[in-house]
């Protein structure tokens, strides 16, 4: 991972305000921004609520869009922002984001996701009562009324509460040391670098534990595309790239 820190450049914007009582825990948000996906705005109502001791780090593979800074002011964002020019791909962008974060802990965060405040208090109980584990939220889709995601909502629970098997859309936070010790995300693959990375937890005895809160997901994927079909394309790229870990997983076990 060491040489991701030479290979992206940022924008350093916002707070380097003090440290307040309480704030015993250094944070790092990364979010990965797709080109020309604006649902990276809707997260900044949300960061009013962090810690003067975290920081945020946007990882997109253009420059720094002109709002941002607007934004951080209009929604008095605190802590220290930051827009880091990455090479394309979910992994490379959040491998980048961790390289040149600060934090002692990296929470993982996409775009289209938003939290309340009682949800980060949860984590950083769950944080500070399970420093060497991989934590997670349970999934929740934004919608105004019944819908086949409900099922989807039941299904995740299931995947991560029962099986252990929590994705990215998840807002995974695990400490910057362990982080680095299971090799990051891996770049080399198409899709599934966060459910490859829960898996290298289990094969190496991490923990992977639920915070206890709900973050909640923007739906859209599944509008644009199809309810049906983006959700048998996931549960068959799921069990595709489980399979052979399972099988890691068995190997690896003491006999």
């Amino acid at each position: 991972m060491a040489e991701l820190l030479t290979q992206s450049t940022d924008t350093t914007l916002g707070g380097g305000a003090a440290k307040t009582a309480g704030d015993d825990l250094r944070i790092s948000v990364i979010v990965p921004v797709g080109p020309g996906d604006g649902a990276w705005t809707s997260l900044m109502p949300c960061f009013a609520n962090l810690q003067t001791s975290m920081e945020i780090c946007f990882v997109g593979a253009e420059p720094a869009p002109a709002e941002l800074d607007t934004l951080l002011k209009h929604q008095e964002v605190k802590c220290r922002t930051r827009w880091i020019v990455s090479k394309p791909g979910r992994a490379h962008q959040m491998n980048d984001g961790a390289a040149q974060s600060t934090g002692e802990y990296l929470w993982f965060l996409h775009a289209d996701s938003q939290f309340a405040k009682s949800a980060f208090a949860k984590l950083f109980t769950s944080l500070s009562d399970h420093p060497d584990s991989l934590h997670y939220f349970d999934l929740k889709f934004a919608r105004d009324e019944f819908s086949w995601l409900l099922l989807n909502e039941w299904g995740a629970r299931v995947r991560s509460r029962v099986l252990g098997l929590p994705f990215g859309d998840q807002g995974l936070c695990i400490q910057r040391r362990l982080f680095a010790e299971l090799g990051a995300f891996d770049e080399t693959i198409e899709y599934g670098e966060d459910h490859l990375l829960v898996w290298d937890c289990h094969c190496r005895r991490v923990a992977v534990r639920p915070v206890g809160a709900q973050l909640l997901t923007s739906p859209r994927k599944y509008h644009d595309q199809g309810w049906l079909r983006t959700t048998c394309i996931h549960g068959w790229r799921t069990w595709r790239q489980a399979l052979p870990q399972l099988w890691r997983l068995v190997r690896s076990r003491p006999r």
